[in-house]
């Protein structure tokens, strides 16, 4: 009798500290949302950069091979993450709606789906790795570190996919603190274990590609057991075989609604990339290492945009689904000038240091000669790409999820994988011709979703079964 009491006296707090959190979600501001994300995705970022770079000492060949086999398992793992935004915008409208029991049964319903599209899309990249490999249109050593790296790396993406689930659960309920450590742990687990594959430490037997590839495997093995312990302790949400067995079909419904439009956005992205990608090939290895390098470099320029975008889309989400449609507008227009500003900052030091940001990934001179002229057009692509992470993104918590699909497919291809052959292949500019086709995409969509913020997407568009009736 008395350990029933215990139970029913624990659970009952448990869930009065959610009723507090839930309250305080409102209260929340943008910096304590996005500093966290900031130094998350900094972490992220930091393990991909930090791989390219030690490989880059290992073999040029062998960060050419890893940077092209990132972008082909980057591909399938939007589609992980796609679901997972979708879930963390609707569970931010049923907390801004205060539908709490509501949010739990979608982020159960979050996490069983992810587990399934990470089991299927992993035995389908380990079966067909190496046709969908040479789609790129790469060979020798390059095609053979890439493989080793696709076929270890895409095994374990249904641990990426369920990691992206539960982070976007902890998030979606203003935890992006805890979300943050585990990034860190990942990193120091990472950093470890590529000094060990790479320099060959302590004598261990997995070296090279071979031991990078093994290192993130386990650093996601890792994550996933932390991320299920922090969303059982921070907001008592358990899961039960069941829900990775039988998800709600209603869930399922709505994440599609938000998800395959977004899916088609990103999944249209990376396929263009996978076309400009085939295109820089063509150019040689010395302009492919040199993309690798210089889209490794110009993260660090949007790093900053794409963690206040995040926190401003938790924000508009629930403001959206607490009917404070007039702040969300404000908010959307602050976080802009904000990342434009961060994002033309950053790439013009970039720029302005130049030559030995490229010496830490290469003492290649060809590869450099190449690198630097692109640095100065990352100066003229940032801004765009700013308004274009910033507004799309916020424009789908405002239930646009059509508009970006429709505006992006017509932009990458229309422009960017157009103009990339004109101008890199016709007119002879070659990466640099490339790059700033790139740009131009980028303004292009980012005005575009700027009008379309300032018309006020809400007052025409109804959130098909988000917020059960909270937007009309």
């Amino acid at each position: 009798m008395y350990l029933i009491f215990a139970i029913i006296f624990y659970k009952k707090r448990r869930y009065k500290d959610l009723n507090v959190t839930q309250n305080k979600l409102n209260d929340q501001s943008l910096f304590n949302l996005s500093w966290p994300l900031f130094i998350e995705l900094a972490l992220h970022m930091g393990m991909g950069v930090t791989a390219t770079l030690m490989l880059s000492h290992y073999s040029d060949g062998a960060a050419a091979g890893v940077g092209v086999a990132n972008q082909l398992l980057g591909i399938f793992i939007l589609v992980f993450n796609v679901t997972s935004i979708a879930a963390m915008i609707l569970i931010g409208q049923r907390l801004g709606a205060n539908e709490l029991s509501s949010a739990r049964k979608l982020a159960r319903s979050a996490v069983g789906l992810n587990f399934w599209f990470g089991m299927v899309v992993a035995i389908l990249v380990v079966v067909f790795g190496e046709t969908l490999l040479r789609l790129f249109d790469i060979q020798g050593e390059v095609l053979e570190y890439g493989l080793i790296f696709v076929r270890i790396c895409g095994a374990s993406l249904f641990l990426e996919s369920l990691s992206l689930a539960l982070s976007a659960i902890l998030r979606s309920h203003g935890f992006t603190k805890e979300s943050m450590f585990v990034s860190i742990l990942m990193n120091v687990v990472s950093v470890i274990g590529y000094a060990i594959s790479i320099f060959g430490l302590f004598g261990f037997p997995l070296s090279g590609v071979f031991g990078v590839s093994w290192t993130i495997v386990i650093a996601r093995a890792f994550a996933v057991f932390i991320l299920l312990y922090l969303v059982y302790k921070r907001i008592a949400l358990t899961f039960n075989v069941s829900d990775f067995i039988k998800v709600n079909k209603q869930d399922i419904r709505e994440m599609m609604y938000i998800g395959i439009p977004s899916a088609g956005e990103n999944l249209s992205y990376q396929f263009s990339q996978l076309v400009i990608t085939a295109i820089v090939a063509s150019l040689g290895d010395a302009s492919l290492a040199a993309r690798v390098y210089i889209t490794n470099i110009s993260m660090i320029c949007y790093l900053f945009t794409l963690a206040i975008a995040e926190g401003t889309q938790l924000l508009v989400s629930r403001y959206i689904g607490g009917r404070q449609f007039e702040r969300a507008l404000k908010r959307g227009i602050k976080t802009l000038k904000i990342a434009v500003i961060a994002s033309s900052v950053a790439a013009l030091a970039m720029a302005m240091i130049g030559a030995p940001i490229l010496e830490l990934f290469t003492d290649n001179y060809a590869i450099i000669a190449i690198g630097l002229p692109i640095l100065w057009a990352v100066v003229f692509t940032e801004p765009g790409r700013a308004m274009n992470i910033v507004l799309m993104s916020s424009l789908k918590s405002a239930g646009d999820v059509r508009f970006p699909v429709l505006i992006g497919i017509v932009s990458m291809w229309g422009i960017a994988v157009t103009l990339s052959y004109t101008l890199g292949i016709t007119f002879g500019l070659g990466l640099l011709g490339i790059w700033l086709a790139q740009g131009i995409d980028e303004w292009f969509r980012g005005i575009f979703a700027c009008r379309r913020w300032l018309s006020k997407p809400w007052e025409r568009v109804r959130v098909k079964s988000t917020v059960k009736g909270h937007i009309g």
